[in-house]
């Protein structure tokens, strides 16, 4: 077994309440009794639980995220940082996870508002009003990550951005037949990334054909799944000759499933179809796609900085952050990757 407070204490010949002040910096010990407790612990390689620490200074060292699914590629590779450096602040991460935007409510409600913990990271949903009010009442500390309250710490992606650089590259390579696989239009990034197809396409004056835009109406995930890319493209292909010459696709995942249903049909990628996707998860460098690069990792990360600073300076002044994506030019989209990269990175 670990070696507890109680082993501390009664080799170090104090009571346990002392060990506890110690492990707390409480200024009443006196120096030599905080340098044998200190010798013992590390004797003994003793290593104080976060929550038990944090009983003393009426904090749990826990922080808990609430996020609409557990097993998407964005949300694990932005979880990784926000555990890495709440891992550097001794802090613990508990994690709830929503199924559906209509739970949001009875989520907050039964767990967010009951938990006793020091902070909260609220991932890609809208705050319900109620609560954000409750929030800013009890004085909890709230960030945002992929998301905006003009009351909290926010950290977002410009996903309407994002799309228009993307649609824009295959502008740029030539392509006039342009199409768009995209997601669930329930999910705000889905959206927002149409507007910025579309708003590309209309700058340069080509027609936006209806057939050509399509959409998952999957509730699982979103539609962002590798099974939505494959059967939508799978209707791109049914089109025939008017099929699009380039696509832009809303996620990475989906365009492994575009992949799949080319190489299915015998179709090949860059030389018969062009594909952009979104995100830059781990596997895109793999399979060499073209696509939008989110700071995934990093928003994790910043997200727990802002949120241990508004847990140590509540009443500092609001931030949000903006993260503009950024092109990473690969095989599918069939650009020559021996030319110097004018605005994007070429990844060989």
């Amino acid at each position: 077994m670990p070696p507890t407070i109680y082993d501390i204490a009664k080799q170090a010949k104090v009571g346990i309440g002392t060990v506890s002040r110690v492990f707390n910096n409480h200024p009443s010990v006196a120096e030599a009794t905080r340098s044998r407790v200190l010798k013992v612990a590390a004797r003994l390689n003793y290593q104080p639980h976060p929550y038990a620490r944090g009983l003393a200074r009426n904090r749990t060292n826990s922080v808990l995220a609430i996020i609409p699914f557990f097993t998407t590629f964005f949300f694990l590779e932005i979880l990784q940082g926000v555990q890495a450096k709440l891992g550097q602040l001794d802090c613990d991460l508990i994690l709830y996870g929503v199924n559906h935007p209509d739970q949001v409510e009875a989520s907050l409600r039964h767990n967010a508002l009951r938990s006793r913990v020091d902070g909260i990271l609220f991932f890609s949903m809208s705050m319900p009003d109620a609560f954000a009010d409750q929030y800013l009442q009890h004085k909890i500390p709230v960030v945002l990550v992929d998301a905006f309250h003009q009351n909290f710490d926010s950290l977002s992606v410009e996903n309407q951005q994002g799309a228009y650089i993307a649609t824009k590259h295959l502008i740029s390579l030539g392509h006039t037949r342009i199409g768009m696989l995209n997601a669930n239009l329930e999910s705000v990034p889905a959206r927002e990334r149409l507007k910025g197809f579309q708003k590309a396409m209309r700058e340069a004056k080509i027609a936006l054909e209806p057939r050509l835009i399509r959409k998952s109406t999957s509730a699982r995930l979103d539609g962002f799944t590798r099974e939505s890319g494959y059967e939508l493209m799978k209707e791109f292909i049914a089109l025939g000759k008017s099929m699009p010459t380039a696509m832009f696709i809303s996620s990475d995942i989906q365009a492994m499933g575009a992949l799949a249903a080319l190489t299915e049909t015998g179709l090949r990628c860059p030389e018969d179809v062009s594909l952009v996707g979104f995100d830059d998860i781990e596997i895109a460098g793999h399979l060499g796609i073209t696509t939008m690069r989110q700071p995934m990792y990093e928003m994790g990360v910043l997200a727990a900085e802002i949120l241990a600073k508004r847990m140590q300076h509540p009443q500092s002044e609001v931030t949000h952050t903006k993260f503009v994506p950024k092109l990473i030019v690969r095989k599918t989209c069939g650009a020559d990757l021996s030319q110097p990269a004018l605005v994007a990175e070429h990844v060989a």
